[in-house]
């Protein structure tokens, strides 16, 4: 008897470590074999601090910056201010990108379903007529029933029950997919908060272009005034014999060349009013402008910072710093696919033939549990193919990440440099617009006692017409680059909070297993 008993325990015992070989096996031989990832090529470094113009350097510390100003403090203008309010109401393009947000947040939802068991009902009735020259129909007809009659036929057949069925997240290969869809909601509300940023900046733009535009028609206006007094002087000059015909063209031709122009002007008014109002939300209005003189305009000092800076404040590089570590998590993901997955169903219910028998325990009782271990392990070429693919996406993810840097310090550069050199610009075209007044009336006046040729004071007023239009288009330049500055420094944002139960989830949505890196408020 002893013996037996030793056989049967080593048996038993030779048996388990057989089963937990081969199972050992299964988990460890089909993650042997997976493809090398392709690295990444190495970044240029961010420098410490921008090459920017040392007048912008030199007006403030440059540990500030002005991505922390207010709009209202740096446009220091009510209706701009009032656009830009108005457009993140009821801007469009906006209003799709919160639906986005909506989407990317009911992706967390689906993704963080996927590794929770799903639990099912189950109810159904069926009637069955088997063939009594079957095997199964001649069974049933030698079956009694444990009422001791026989089976009814046709047979009929309820069911009640719940299933569970359960895939256990051994590699988090489920919870790196809720994770990743957690980054990209917060990817979609910065590719949001940048829209915004943009929107800000072109309401400003363009509102400074349309003074702009005010400005070349009063010039316009001014210049055609001053032709049409060259032209009734040169009628009046060939009145008297004092000149020919071809000054009197000449100045008409002028006169109509700049109502010409005048008319392009006016169009051109149109459609910039018409651009604000579809960026606010509204239909065609007027948009009105201060009585400030354009060319005495200045908005707030720049202020640029450190480069480092540029990584919290601009929303489109926090959006790029989601995606690549959403791309890192689907590596994670698609390397997952390697290895065995296991599958846990069970079910537990009541069937019978009868309906009074339904609920009777337990005899009408059924239940069952199983559990499954998959592997690949002969042709896995789509599972490596999905694997190469991921990798390639991060590396994707991480050279936009680098260029989006490399842009956004590159934009400070260009327009912090641009800004500088239209605003000096705009005193020297100051000084030459002064002196060519003065030239002007000399030259009228000379012209007037037949002192000087026709052509010489037509040359005088064109240049003086040149030159005003010139530092208008001048100074335009100049508030659209600092209007852009403050956006490439990420400014802007500071009014845009998207409505809350948008942008934040709810708690319910994640459990206390996801890590989310932090992400920096607007100011």
């Amino acid at each position: 008897m002893n013996l037996l008993l030793t056989s049967t325990n080593s048996k038993l015992k030779n048996f388990v470590v057989a089963t937990t070989i081969v199972f050992s096996l299964v988990l460890i031989i089909p993650g042997c074999r997976i493809p090398q990832l392709q690295g990444p090529e190495p970044a240029h470094e961010t420098p410490d601090r921008y090459n920017a113009p040392s007048s912008v350097e030199s007006t403030t510390q440059l540990d500030e910056n002005s991505a922390c100003v207010s709009v209202d403090e740096f446009f220091d203008n009510p209706v701009i201010v009032s656009l830009i309010d108005e457009a993140l109401i009821n801007n469009q393009e906006l209003k799709i990108l919160n639906q986005e947000i909506q989407i990317a947040q009911n992706e967390i939802l689906k993704r963080r379903g996927a590794y929770l068991p799903f639990l099912n009902f189950v109810s159904g009735a069926s009637l069955t007529k088997s063939s009594d020259y079957s095997p199964l129909g001649a069974g049933e007809q030698q079956l009694y029933n444990p009422s001791g009659t026989t089976f009814p036929q046709p047979l009929p057949n309820f069911l009640i029950a719940g299933e569970v069925s359960w895939q256990i997240d051994i590699w988090r290969q489920l919870r790196n997919a809720r994770d990743a869809a957690t980054l990209r909601y917060l990817g979609t509300t910065e590719g949001r908060n940048y829209l915004v940023t943009r929107l800000v900046a072109e309401i400003a733009e363009k509102y400074y272009l349309l003074l702009a535009l005010d400005k070349r028609l009063e010039t316009l206006d001014m210049t055609i005034e001053l032709q049409e007094k060259s032209l009734s002087m040169s009628k009046s000059k060939k009145e008297f014999g004092r000149d020919s015909e071809f000054p009197v063209q000449r100045f008409q031709a002028d006169v109509r060349r700049f109502q010409g122009d005048r008319l392009l002007i006016k169009q051109q008014i149109i459609e910039t009013e018409n651009r604000i109002n579809f960026l606010a939300g509204r239909y065609p209005q007027p948009i009105p402008r201060p009585t400030k003189e354009f060319l005495d305009l200045n908005l707030h000092t720049l202020r640029v910072g450190f480069p480092s800076q540029l990584l919290l404040n601009r929303t489109d590089i926090r959006q790029a710093e989601r995606e690549l570590e959403a791309a890192g998590l689907d590596v994670k993901v698609a390397r997952a696919r390697f290895y065995p997955q296991l599958f846990i169903t069970a079910g537990v219910g009541y069937d019978a033939f009868n309906t009074k028998y339904l609920l009777l325990t337990p005899e009408s009782l059924i239940y069952n549990i199983a559990g499954d271990l998959t592997a690949p392990v002969i042709n896995r070429f789509a599972i490596r193919a999905d694997y190469m693919s991921a990798n390639a996406k991060q590396i994707q993810s991480l050279v936009n990440y680098q260029r989006t840097i490399l842009n956004a310090f590159t934009e400070v550069i260009n327009l912090t440099n641009k800004a500088e050199n239209y605003g000096k610009s705009v005193e020297l075209k100051k000084q030459q617009v002064a002196a060519l007044d003065s030239a002007i009336d000399s030259a009228l006046k000379l012209y007037n006692a037949t002192k000087f040729d026709y052509l010489e004071v037509l040359l005088v007023q064109r240049d003086l017409n040149q030159a005003r239009l010139d530092l208008i288009d001048i100074k335009q330049g100049q508030l659209s680059a600092i209007v852009n500055a403050y956006q490439a420094l990420g400014g802007g944002l500071n009014r845009s909070a998207p409505p809350q139960e948008i942008l934040y989830m709810p708690n319910e949505s994640v459990d206390e297993e996801v890590v989310i890196p932090p992400v920096p408020e607007a100011k």
